[in-house]
């Protein structure tokens, strides 16, 4: 049989296919290694998934040890709403014993507590109900968003379909300029090719300057790989990802020597990313497409709020990033400055690191992990005419709060000196 060249993502569609090999747009049908959701996507999924039992009395999950449900949106409860439907999920959960249901003081933000918790490991399949479960291609893992409808069916069967990708590979090269991270270059990416530059296609992530990136700045890089409409976003595991793994309590994995692109796979597209012409980033409103070098800005732009934190940025390395800027300065008056840890994992090593109280000290408000101001659902939400800074992944029209306001993205650091300066900068 002919051998053909595959990229990453391939080898692992293939491999959870029972196939040798994948083709572009092929469909099949792939074991899934894990099954995510949270509380705003689950209800729905509950209720298909007992519309697909009608007949029976007592359906089953496929594996309650592969599904993970994370109440992470709107917890603590905001309302009477997100109190009903948090019941109803936590009623599923109980009774059908899912082993990691995350709720009360274990809730962390789900992109960030999942690899936290050692549930991810290079080369799974994992499907989730949130646009931003590409994540995980950090690890080296094929991870992809899904409606609910397509999680409850995989919480029956346990596979899902899905068409073979076609793949974009992304070289970076060059050095990285001061206060430059992962945000920065996938702003930047997505700026170059597009909000739809990558629909339904894999981005590969490679090049020198990934190499040296740490784990976090890699974890916001996959996460907004959706941003530019890419099903997944993928860097190949190396000594890096597994010295992160390592590091946690994770599951037993084995070290994979052929979880890499072939040399000859094919790419629809090779885009190469001169990394010196990358400066701290801010995408203006409305959306992610929308990025410049901060210093590029003609006017200053005055802010009511900065947000710091969410799946993308809400890491202990951003929160240093964020606090050392911060230390010893105040957070100008007129701006209201949020601080989200992403995990409480993540706040207790910034409460014991001295982070917490430097956030404090200057005048920040430090709120408990939660998806909440990232999706204007609570905890920061923006009226009308207001502007806000945020280290989230999304800046569309309402995204915050209200439909006349505005969002500008950019790291951690460009949030923190945003704050004390009252109006973007970064410095």
């Amino acid at each position: 049989m002919k051998k053909f060249q595959q990229t990453i993502t391939q080898k692992i569609i293939a491999k959870h296919s029972d196939k040798k090999y994948v083709e572009e747009d092929e469909f099949v049908l792939s074991k899934v290694d894990l099954a995510l959701s949270n509380d705003v996507t689950t209800p729905l999924a509950i209720k298909q998934f007992y519309n697909m039992f009608f007949n029976i009395s007592e359906p089953k999950l496929f594996d309650k040890n592969k599904v993970v449900i994370v109440m992470d949106h709107f917890t603590p409860n905001k309302d009477i709403p997100s109190a009903q439907q948090n019941k109803f999920t936590t009623e599923f959960a109980k009774k059908f014993k899912i082993k990691h249901f995350y709720f009360g003081g274990c809730v962390g933000i789900e992109h960030a507590l999942l690899p936290e918790e050692g549930l991810i490991s290079p080369g799974d399949l994992i499907i989730g109900a949130d646009s931003h479960t590409c994540t995980y291609g950090a690890l080296g893992a094929f991870s992809t968003g899904v409606g609910s409808t397509d999680l409850a069916s995989v919480w029956s069967t346990g596979k899902v379909w899905l068409r073979v990708p076609k793949a974009i590979k992304i070289v970076y090269y060059g050095k990285l300029n001061k206060n430059v991270f992962g945000k920065d270059l996938i702003l930047s990416t997505i700026a170059k090719i597009g909000v739809d530059g990558a629909n339904y296609k894999t981005i590969e992530l490679t090049g020198e300057v990934i190499k040296k990136l740490s784990i976090f700045s890699r974890f916001a890089m996959t996460n907004m790989a959706i941003e530019c409409g890419a099903k997944n976003g993928i860097i190949e595991p190396d000594d890096i990802t597994y010295k992160y793994l390592l590091s946690i309590k994770s599951r037993k994995f084995k070290i994979n020597e052929d979880l890499k692109s072939d040399k000859d796979a094919k790419y629809q597209e090779v885009v190469e990313i001169d990394c010196t012409k990358i400066f701290p980033q801010v995408a203006l409103p409305h959306l992610p497409s929308n990025s410049i070098n901060v210093k590029d800005l003609n006017k200053k732009i005055y802010i009511d709020q900065v947000v710091i934190g969410s799946c993308t940025n809400g890491w202990y390395e951003d929160l240093y990033l964020a606090a050392k800027v911060l230390k010893d300065k105040k957070v100008n008056p007129n701006v209201r400055c949020l601080i989200f840890p992403a995990t409480p994992k993540i706040y207790k090593q910034a409460l014991k690191n001295g982070l917490i109280e430097i956030f404090l000290n200057s005048g920040c408000v430090v709120n408990p992990p939660t998806c909440g101001p990232c999706l204007g659902g609570h905890l920061g939400i923006l009226a009308e005419g207001e502007k806000a800074v945020a280290t989230t992944n999304r800046n569309f029209i309402g995204r915050m709060g209200h439909t006349k306001s505005e969002v500008y993205l950019a790291n951690p650091v460009v949030a923190a000196y945003s704050a004390i300066r009252g109006y973007i900068s970064d410095n």
